[in-house]
């Protein structure tokens, strides 16, 4: 067990114009689950490569513990890796499998028995030890990765989105098992995956990356209540934080598009930059709207497109009526999609239009120029 420094960390692949990593400094304390999670192309694989010594660091260092492994072979890191696709060998019994590593490292099989059984214990996979992988499910084929990975007592596991190729119910299960796994061995974890549910439900903290750049590190309540800047709010959260660009009234201290009327308070007016133009962009979750009576000052009115009930509770989609939403990251003359939260059953339907208000402590505030929080 050991943490884990990336330092001004680079990747740039040949040919390429622009850093897959870009100067990427994060610490990962000893014996945390840190996950890396970003959309495609954010880099997040490419970190976790770094890490493990598949792929070349340009810039910076990377470090282990104390030591400096920036240019260290892959098998001289001490790290165990968990991938995608099992990378299980299918003439091999699950036993086998597990032990693998152990044996080619010249291991007592005294031994290599001892810790195949811990490890078999430990992941509920003692039934299945004479099986071949040919005669398992997905989900215990993971577990038999994390088998192989848990008996070589690295001092850091990497796990490359290892879910993915499970179904929805089997992937909550097994991401479930893997952080109390986790939790009980305390060994530091680097976990990359794209979605984030799972980094949420998982992580002891959450790195987002975009376009190579770290754009925020934190807990998951930090992250969703506090997101840094516009991709952060966007991208953390299901369904997505509702955005839009509005144009500021100075008179009446509020933010306006189209019909929509949200009242800004004294420090977000003066937090507005001269570039920003008379513009912010302002977010907010579908938990934090409620349905209001149409009369109701500084409304939002929505026009629902579609309601979807969950049984706990239900998601109104909707677009602003008369139009005027910018959604971020829409394509230019969307009407953009708003989501509010509701009670189950709550009696909206299609078509009509219902007014809902921001409740208290539930609006985010962004600069227009820079996207940051302000």
């Amino acid at each position: 067990m050991a943490p884990v420094t990336y330092d001004h960390a680079t990747r740039i692949y040949p040919g390429a114009t622009n850093p897959s990593v870009n100067k990427l400094n994060l610490d990962i304390a000893d014996g945390e689950f840190l996950v890396l999670v970003g959309p495609s192309g954010s880099g997040k694989s490419t970190a976790l490569r770094m890490l493990a010594g598949l792929e070349d660091t340009n810039e910076g260092r990377i470090l282990i513990g104390d030591k400096d492994v920036t240019n260290v072979s892959p098998k001289e890191r001490d790290i165990a890796m968990v991938f995608q696709n099992y990378a299980l060998y299918p003439h091999m019994t699950v036993r086998e499998n597990i032990g693998f590593a152990l044996k080619i490292a010249g291991v007592d099989k005294a031994e290599i028995n001892k810790r195949v059984e811990e490890a078999a214990r430990t992941l509920d996979l003692t039934e299945y030890l004479d099986r071949k992988p040919k005669a398992l499910s997905g989900g215990q084929r993971q577990r038999v990765a994390m088998g192989r990975a848990i008996v070589r007592e690295p001092q850091v596991f990497l796990m490359d989105e290892p879910l993915s190729n499970l179904d929805a119910k089997l992937r909550v299960q097994t991401r479930t098992q893997i952080a109390n796994l986790q939790r009980r061995m305390g060994v530091t974890t680097v976990y990359v995956t794209h979605d984030q549910t799972e980094a949420l439900t998982m992580g002891d903290r959450i790195a987002v990356l975009n376009f190579g750049v770290l754009q925020q590190v934190g807990t998951p309540r930090e992250l969703y209540e506090h997101p840094n800047n516009v991709f952060v709010a966007g991208f953390i959260g299901s369904p997505a934080m509702n955005l839009s660009t509005f144009d500021i009234d100075p008179v009446s201290r509020t933010a306006r598009t189209g019909q929509a009327s949200i009242p800004l308070d004294d420090a977000t007016l003066a937090a507005v930059a001269p570039e920003d133009n008379g513009q912010i962009v302002l977010g907010f979750r579908p938990e934090a709207l409620e349905i209001v009576d149409a009369n109701t000052e500084h409304t939002i009115p929505v026009e629902v497109d579609f309601v979807e009930e969950l049984g706990s509770d239900s998601y109104v989609y909707g677009h602003l009526a008369g139009g005027g939403w910018h959604e971020a990251g829409a394509d230019e003359g969307s009407a953009g999609q708003i989501v509010v939260r509701t009670p189950p059953l709550s009696g909206v339907r299609e078509g009509e239009v219902i007014h809902v208000r921001i409740k208290e402590g539930g609006l985010h505030a962004f600069s227009k120029a820079s996207g940051q929080r302000i």
